[in-house]
Order: structure tokens, then sequence, then C-alpha cells
């Protein structure tokens, strides 16, 4: 009886239940794991769990691999569980809209967006709102809904499926009109603050207010309620305006503040940091209860110009609006865009998560390590990765003065490259500059990078697919010479920029190189030999989950300013002609998504602050998982690799070359002021490999034009027949900072 019933069994789980290819793929990536992960754990091939996810014609799974799949899926389903899908609620009805708010004619209409546990749908963004007042009513003292109006939902969330912590959205702009506090919030709501101290704002944010965000991934924890104080409301809860020559040194106000004690006084705590632009006010966490409100602190210059623009003198809805969809589609600003930018990745991959007891069957939080993330502890770098200064770097007890060169440092950096124009491109009228959009973020997709330490080896073969820092002589890569595809061709070595370095010299012997420079040797067809390397056998792709959302709000919000993904070359550039205009405060989240990639990357080999240090110590940032300047290498390396690869097959193709480079700025000397002008489309296609004009990462959009004359003017001006002319392609302006004086 028992056999029978074990062949019962057997035929049961022959034909487990699985979700559908979508669902399948969606719980892999949201617990961190790679398709080689799974493979291995079910001993099958990478394609065949490839194909067990393919959206066209998925595969099923058979005999024990089936029952095995359908466990795992099983138990991701209860860590993961699936989203509710979105419905849009649209705009408020006309005859509730008018009383949205006294003075305006119209009011937002209600923004939406679905949440995945990966990468959420970037929400519909709503049009500018009017300036905002004080309801003429409220149903109860310290919320403001605007009678007779539907509640809008905050950006983000989904319709019908808010979560009722937050359904006011992630943050609120803080401000006093009429001698009354009032907190702007995302989606034209408006609420009444009872607060009359700092203390009892931060209480009332916490239990009334009810914003937040929820998190980006299962392991991960919601985003804590952001508030934003105007300089009216500092003032009304006795906070500078302004900083002080010495609190802008110090980068936040004493402690011997009064509000600093009160708040010392109702038991709320500062990180180190202290009370700064971007402060964090708390409570030790008790269990799951989380108490901690953040505050950006514009007049302080927390949002710094440089990548928000001139978001800092919008007035409250308006800044509400910006913030707001910028939390919506990346997430919940934790401090300036760079921080913003590191914490999103650990927010996708939260570095421990909960495991379930087996006997109580209860989820309990362990400090075990997600799959897929760098953990909680931090590593050290290999020596050659390792800047100036850092300890593993004096332990090696160098000279006195010693400049480590390409054989004892690893040098992966953006492009800096220029040459003079040839007789034949002088004769040419123009310069056409052409800008690879969000450049360093699709140098990031697809990219498999070290989770954790380094491992020194001597005379090992070079394997593309293994991360870490290679010794290796490319000095024998002839670029006169090399492989497109399976063709050999022939080029004008001369008038290319070598891959290998930033400043685009041929390298003269061994150096130190990420693992995409020397496989982009061996794609060009030159073998490579390693000397030695620093490898990361613990790798996956960590920064596919931060790509993805940042492409993904990137390409939302320029689809808002007209610029779609799907237009002909000759409609994108002209959706592009002038699309800055089109909503100036879409155009600061464009560009505050433009700094979070880059800022984010540039903080994973974050430098000393402050004084203080001396060469040899440890500093602050040493101490984050997330301090890892071989990802930042690998990521800048292959960016640069994929700039070179268009080049070489745009030149083999055409017989055209680049005259200057700046890290993701190209310029080409053609006919015609337009890219069309030089571009070899046919048909509408463009060249296969090559430059692609669009607004996907990856694909190009028009930087700027100027005359060949003009490139003349300001070398000779400047006596530097190689001033880099790519850096003021855009609108034309040299300066002598530009020429390095």
């Amino acid at each position: 009886m028992s056999e029978m019933f074990d062949a019962v069994d057997a035929l049961v789980a022959s034909r487990s239940a699985l979700p559908s290819a979508e669902e399948r793929k969606r719980l892999r990536v949201a617990h961190g794991l790679t398709l080689d992960d799974v493979a291995g754990a079910l001993h099958v091939r990478r394609a065949t769990v490839s194909a067990w996810e393919s959206t066209k014609k998925p595969t099923e799974p058979r005999g024990p691999e089936r029952e095995a799949y359908a466990r795992l899926l099983k138990q991701l389903a209860e860590l993961y569980p699936a989203p509710v899908p979105a419905t849009f609620t649209g705009a408020p009805d006309p005859a509730e809209a008018r009383p949205l708010s006294t003075g305006s004619a119209s009011e937002a209409a209600v923004m939406t967006a679905t949440e995945n546990t990966q990468t959420p749908a970037p929400a519909p963004v709503a049009a500018a709102p009017a300036a905002a007042s004080r309801p003429a009513s409220t149903t109860r003292p310290s919320t403001s809904r605007r009678p007779g109006a539907k509640k809008a939902a905050p950006a983000g969330t989904p319709a019908g499926d808010t979560d009722p912590r937050f359904e006011n959205g992630p943050l609120a702009v803080v401000d006093v009109e009429d001698g009354k506090v009032l907190a702007y919030c995302t989606g034209g709501l408006v609420l009444d603050v009872p607060a009359k101290s700092l203390p009892s704002l931060v209480d009332w944010t916490l239990k009334e207010a009810k914003l937040g965000q929820p998190k980006l991934s299962g392991p991960g924890r919601p985003a804590d309620p952001l508030l934003v104080l105007t300089e009216a409301a500092l003032e009304r809860y006795g906070l500078p305006v302004s900083f002080t020559a010495e609190e802008k040194d110090a980068g936040r106000i004493p402690e011997s503040h009064k509000v600093i004690k009160q708040l010392v006084r109702a038991d709320w705590k500062l990180t180190k940091r202290g009370f700064g632009p971007w402060a964090r006010i708390y409570r030790p966490a008790k269990g799951s209860d989380r108490q901690c409100v953040q505050l950006c602190i514009p007049s302080w210059n927390a949002l710094d110009a440089r990548f928000w623009g001139d978001a800092a003198q919008l007035p409250p809805a308006e800044l509400a609006r910006v913030l707001g969809v910028y939390a919506s589609r990346v997430m919940t600003p934790r401090g300036s865009t760079a921080v913003t930018g590191l914490e999103l990745m650990t927010a996708l991959h939260p570095p421990t998560h909960a495991v379930r007891d087996e006997e109580t069957g209860v989820l309990r939080q362990a400090e075990t390590k997600t799959p897929g993330s760098l953990g909680s502890d931090p590593v050290d770098c290999a020596p050659c990765e390792a800047p100036d200064g850092h300890p593993v770097v004096t332990a090696l007890d160098l000279p006195r003065f010693h400049v480590r060169g390409p054989a004892e440092k690893l040098f992966e950096e953006a492009y800096d490259w220029a040459r003079p124009m040839t007789d034949a491109e002088c004769t040419l009228r123009y310069l056409v500059g052409l800008d690879v959009n969000m450049a360093f973020a699709a140098g990031a997709n697809g990219l498999n990078v070290g989770l954790g330490e380094p491992t020194h080896v001597k005379g090992l073969a070079f394997d593309p697919k293994l991360p870490g820092s290679w010794l290796v002589d490319l000095s024998h890569v002839d670029l006169s010479r090399v492989k497109v595809g399976k063709e050999w061709v022939e080029l004008d070595g001369s008038l290319l920029p070598s891959p290998f370095t930033p400043k685009g010299d041929r390298p003269t012997g061994p150096a130190w190189y990420a693992t995409p420079t020397v496989a982009y040797a061996q794609e060009l067809g030159y073998d490579v030999a390693p000397i030695e390397a620093w490898v990361r056998y613990d790798n996956g792709r960590y920064l596919d989950g931060w790509y993805g959302r940042l492409r993904d709000a990137y390409l939302a919000t320029m689809a808002d300013l007209g610029v779609d993904a799907d237009l002909s070359p000759e409609d994108f550039l002209a959706a592009m002609d002038g699309y800055k205009e089109r909503d100036p405060e879409l155009t600061i989240v464009v560009s505050a998504i433009k700094a979070t990639v880059k800022g984010g990357l540039g903080k994973l080999r974050e430098r000393p602050r402050g004084e203080g240090w001396r060469p040899g110590e440890r500093w602050r940032a040493l101490e984050r998982p997330t301090w890892r300047p071989d990802i930042r290498a690998a990521v800048i390396s292959r960016t640069r690799i994929n700039l070179h690869r268009k080049i070489v097959k745009h030149a083999a193709f055409t017989g055209q070359y680049p005259i200057a480079i700046l890290s993701d700025c190209v310029v080409y000397a053609a006919n015609g002021p337009s890219p069309l002008d030089f571009l070899p489309y046919r048909e509408g296609r463009p060249l296969p490999g090559g430059f692609k004009l669009g607004i996907n990462p990856g694909l190009v959009k028009h930087e700027g034009t100027q005359s060949v004359l003009w490139g003349e003017e300001v070398r000779d001006k400047f006596n530097a027949p190689e001033l880099n002319l790519a850096r003021s392609i855009k609108d034309g302006t040299v300066t002598d900072a530009d020429n390095g004086e």
C-alpha cells in the first residue's frame, strides 16, 4: 500500500501547479537570485531555467525538477506576495475638482503606479498644481481634506491598494501661511499641522500624518516619512533660516541649539551626522516598530542646485510635486542624489532577510545574508583597487612620495581624449556632438560584479565572466587591425583613442584593468595573458534592479515631457528640441535621476571628508558594505568599452573618426549640423552595433553643434591643438578652466 501511496505522491508532484512565466521571474528577481543560482540548485542548465521563464513560449519542468522548482516558487511567493494590479482612477469629477483648492481653477489628477517588488512601474504624473491655499473648512483639526473632493492618492501608490500606513504619500512640504502650519503632500493634498514644536511635529508625522513609502523589495523595509521644511517653517519651529559660516563648515547646527535640546528632552536622537540639511530624527527600534523621520531643509542647501536646479525656490505645492514624482519613481530621497543612489542599491538588495522557523513556520529576522546582496559586513578592496591613503596601500610600505603607476594601481576612469583635426576634417563645416543617454546606468545593466572579498591569484587564465582586477600587458593590441564581429578590418589606428586608458594613450606595458576592459581586448581579436589578478568568486548582477528602476524612472519622466522611446530618428530629434521648457518641474526630476546614477556610482569609492584624517587611517565610508571601488571601476570600464565599440563599428562602416570624447559625449566633423547628416541610417534603421538615436539608456541624443571654424579658433586661442571640444560643444563657451588653466 505504501508503494501505491508513493506512486500517487509522485504523480501529483509531476503536475505540481506552477505560476505563470512572468511570476516565476518576478519571484526569482525579488529574492536576488540569478538564473545560475536556480540552475545550480536544481541541477539543470541555465538555459533551462531561462526557458521556464520565457514569456513568449515557456517550457514546463518535468520529473523531480518540477517538484523542486514548485517548492522554491511556493516559498518565494510566501516571502514576496504578488502585488495587486493598479487601476488608474483618473482625474476627479469636474464638479468635485472645483473645491479642491480655493483660488485655483483646477487641481492635479490622481497619480497612481503599480508596486513591484523589484522595479515598480512609474506613476503617471499630474499637471503642475495651481498655487494651493488652505481649505475653508476641515473635517478634523489635524487633517485638511478639501471639502467635497476625493482624497488624492499619493504618487507612487497603487489606486485601490494604497497601504493604509502611507495613504498620504511619501513626503510633505511643511510651510506656514497666515499663521497656520500646512503640510503639502503629493497628489495635491494639504494637511493641517497642529504641532507647536519640532518634537511634536515628529510625533504628529509618525502618529497621524500617514506618510511613508512601501518597501522596494521583499526583505527590505518601508521608507521613513520625509518632511521638507520651508524657511517659514524653520522660523516657526525655532530653527535658523540659513547657516552661519561656522555651521556651513560643520554642515550642521551645534548640539547646544535649543531645538536639539528639545528633541533630547523628548527622547529623540540624531544620527552621527547631527542636525544638518538632511537630518534624521529617531528612537531606537523596538522589534519591527521603527520610529524615524527624515528632514530636508532646502535653505541649508539640501537640494543642491547642481542636481536639483531651482527646486529649492519652488512654492510648497510645486516642490511637493517634484519630490513626489522622484520618490514614486526612484525612492524617497535619503540625502543628496548621490546618497540616494547608493541607498537605492541597498533598498533593492537588503543585506539580510527574515527566515522561516522550520518548526513554527513563523518568519523571524536573522542575520542571514540575502542572496545577491553585498551582505552587512564591509570588505577591504585589493591593494590595486584602493585609492591613495587607504590602509591597504599604507601596509605596502612604499617609499615616501612614491606615485603608483598603472602596474600598481587600477585606473578605470571615463574618457577625456581629443586629437587635432585632419586636413580633410577641416574642410567640413560642422562639429556635431552626440551624448549617450544614461551611459553609466547602461554600463551597469547586466554587469557581473563581485559580491564578496577578493582572492589573489597568479597565472590564472583570463575568464571574461569572472569579475576582478587583472594585471596584464595590452600594449600589443593594434587598433589598425581589429576584429569587428567575426571579420578583421583595417582602420586608421592613429585617429582612434585606446580603449584601455582614460586619456586614450596606448599602454606601454603591464597595467591593472577591470574584467570588461580585458574582455574587450579579446573581442578585438588579441590574446591576453594575465600576470596576476584579484578576482571575486562570489559574484552576481547586483546592479540590474538598480539600473531597471532608474531606467524606468528616466523613460517615464521623459515620456511625460513628450519624448517617447519608440520615435523615429527625425521625430526623436524634434521631440528633444525644447523639451525642458514643456514642464520645467519634470525637467528637474530628469536632472535628479541622472545625478542619482552618477552620484550613486561615485559613492562606491567615497573619499575621506573633513579635517583630521591622515593617510593610512580608516574613514567612515570604509565601514559600509557598499564601499566598493571595484564595482565602480567595472561600471566605468564597461561604459568606456561600450562607447569605444560603437566608435569602432562606425569607423569601420563609414571611415569617420571622432575628434574628441569627454565621458559620454563624442564629437565628429560632418557636412551638416544634424546627427542624421553623418549617422548611417538606412530606411530608418541604424548601423547594427553603432550609434542609434533614441531616449533609451545607451542610445544617443544630439548634444550640440558648432562650426569647424569655431573649433579651430578656440584651439588657436588657447594654443592647444588637442583642446577637448566635447567639453564645450553644447553651447560653444570655452573658458580658461576648460583648458586646464
